[in-house]
């Protein structure tokens, strides 16, 4: 076909594109706001303004051409109580009329990149151009796309998102356990794995931690003795010493060995505990190896099966009690199955009057929310949201949640992202 051929010609999106995606190889994370403006606008729509989430999920902020972030009440959206916050939490894009223009509407598409919600992009578009079938709402969702994946991408080499994502200061504690967190959500068609960790703004023992392979899912979760820096450097050092050993092929006995080493040598006089798991993705054979740990929970057809028990192992740390080859529990999963890791720091949380958070209510909102349709990080999410609400907000201990829904390829199940996306 000859270039000069109009259909070899780039459509004028195509070219839009282009430009976006040539102009961001320059950009630091603070252009990002403009950069978007000025190509979604091109694309036919007006008011174009990208909002990001915080860090504790509660609020939507506008990501402004400026260094200052705006958290005015005219400007910050609730995700529990605003349009766009549903859009949020079902991951699904969702549309309202205009104030005082009835032919226009405005647009919620969220942020995604992969199954990580980063917030929102809001436009203003005709009403007659969304439904004319003329390719404005895809051209949209794939703009969407791209600008998620250079949110993401930009946040690793400045602070303007990192900053704009936090409403409180942070200890420097939580400073160190955030910046080993892998994200928070992650899904496959096999599988889908969310995580939730609190208080936010200075947790310190508590850490989680996933990687997925072709054959194999690997997962743990770590409570640190203790409060604070230590705690948290505790904590670091730990994950390290796991992602070490993991990387290098160690089976479970020998990660968990490798780990109590390395703790004695590194903090004598100090412990933690932790789960280690690891799953055959193909055959859903779970396996893991508790030290010193709350037993993870098996949830089948929307009620909680049991504990799964393996005789624990002392924690980390405890080198001369930890001579006896560590038990490795197994557990054949069934299609829709979730397997959840958690602190004590959840279920041992206290209401002002002394009532247990408790695993029937862990249980419970777990259950309630997947049966709704909800996505696996929404879920996370709002047990999470249960869980300070419980404790009016101040947490007593470290609290940490990670859950596992495992499905084979060929099973239909919740994944993250809905098909309009």
């Amino acid at each position: 076909m000859s270039s000069t051929d109009p259909a070899s010609s780039p459509t004028e999106e195509e070219r839009s594109l282009d430009v976006l995606l040539h102009e961001a190889h320059l950009a630091a994370d603070h252009d990002l706001p403009g950069l978007f403006a000025r190509h979604a606008i091109a694309l036919g729509v007006s008011d174009p303004v990208t909002y990001v989430v915080d860090l504790q999920q509660r609020i939507l902020v506008p990501f402004q051409d400026n260094e200052q972030p705006a958290r005015d009440v005219h400007s910050v959206l609730t995700i529990d109580a605003t349009l766009a916050g549903r859009a949020y939490q079902h991951i699904e894009v969702l549309t309202q009329a205009v104030d005082g223009a009835s032919d226009d509407l405005r647009v919620w598409l969220p942020l995604l990149d992969g199954t990580e919600r980063l917030g929102l992009l809001a436009v203003t578009v005709p009403t007659d151009a969304w439904h004319d079938g003329g390719g404005l709402q895809s051209r949209l969702l794939r703009f969407a796309a791209i600008a998620a994946e250079m949110i993401m991408t930009k946040t690793l080499y400045g602070d303007t998102l990192v900053r704009l994502r936090r409403t409180s200061e942070m200890s420097l504690s939580a400073e160190l356990q955030w910046s080993l967190l892998p994200p928070l959500t992650f899904a496959s068609p096999e599988l889908t794995i969310a995580g939730g960790l609190e208080p936010a703004y200075d947790v310190a023992g508590d850490t989680i931690d996933y990687a997925v392979g072709r054959n194999h899912a690997h997962l743990a979760i770590f409570d640190g003795m203790g409060h604070g820096l230590p705690s948290a450097q505790l904590t670091a050092l730990t994950v390290a010493a796991y992602r070490n050993a993991r990387r290098g092929g160690k089976d479970l006995a020998d990660i968990v060995d490798f780990i109590d080493r390395t703790v004695v040598d590194s903090f004598a006089g100090t412990f933690i505990t932790g789960q280690i798991v690891e799953l055959d993705v193909a055959t859903g054979l779970l396996r893991w190896i508790n030290v010193g740990h709350p037993d993870p929970l098996l949830i089948r057809n929307g009620r909680l099966v049991r504990e799964l028990h393996a005789k624990p192992r002392p924690p980390f740390g405890l080198g001369a009690l930890n001579q006896a080859v560590a038990e490795v529990g197994q557990e054949h999963l069934q299609p829709g199955d979730l397997v959840v890791l958690y602190s004590d720091g959840v279920t041992e949380a206290r209401s002002p009057n002394g009532d247990f958070f408790g695993t029937a209510r862990l249980v419970d909102l777990l259950v309630r929310n997947f049966a709704a349709g909800l996505p696996a990080p929404e879920t996370t999410r709002r047990v999470i949201r249960s869980l300070l609400d419980h404790q009016e907000d101040q947490l007593a201990d470290d609290a940490s949640l990670l859950v596992l829904q495992y499905r084979p390829a060929n099973q239909h199940a919740m994944l993250t992202t809905p098909a309009s996306l």
